[in-house]
């Protein structure tokens, strides 16, 4: 097979053979393999009750330095859906950085947003969703769209 650089929008219907280098924006479809780290080039901070933007959420982590408690209520379905671009079968990590802050944070779900079933059954793990301040004030979430303006939201780590 042939090495090539291209520029601009590729699409393949046979799949792409070799690693993937530098920085990847916009969506990816299809399966993802390998090893390594996630960076996250931007953050949002949020350090007061606030409902999140969808812009903020989008950016996938989320800091708060807060001295007092905080609620972040996640934003509708169906905003989230259409910054993220989702439809069914979308699978979008979130995590919550409490490690600058002083109080807990509380993560709320909004409307066409429910609580997975593990977490409604197991809610001092999975349905935990506050977030210690300190060194241990770190947790990931996975949120599952059942549609384009419906998820399904877990605590995963």
């Amino acid at each position: 097979m042939a090495s090539t650089t291209f520029s601009g929008p590729v699409t393949s219907t046979n799949g792409f053979v070799g690693a993937l280098t530098g920085n990847v924006t916009g969506n990816v479809t299809g399966n993802i393999a390998g090893s390594g780290s996630i960076t996250h080039a931007t953050t949002s901070a949020i350090n007061a009750t606030a409902v999140a933007t969808a812009a903020e959420v989008a950016t996938g982590y989320i800091t708060s330095t807060s001295a007092a408690a905080t609620a972040i209520t996640l934003p509708t379905g169906t905003l989230l859906g259409a910054a993220l671009g989702a439809a069914k079968g979308t699978i979008f990590d979130l995590y919550v950085d409490n490690t600058g802050g002083a109080s807990t944070v509380t993560m709320v779900v909004a409307v066409n947003g429910i609580l997975s079933s593990g977490a409604a059954d197991t809610p001092g793990s999975f349905g935990d969703l506050t977030i210690a301040s300190g060194v241990t004030g770190l947790a990931r979430f996975t949120l599952m769209f059942s549609s384009a303006t419906a998820y399904v939201f877990t605590r995963t780590a």
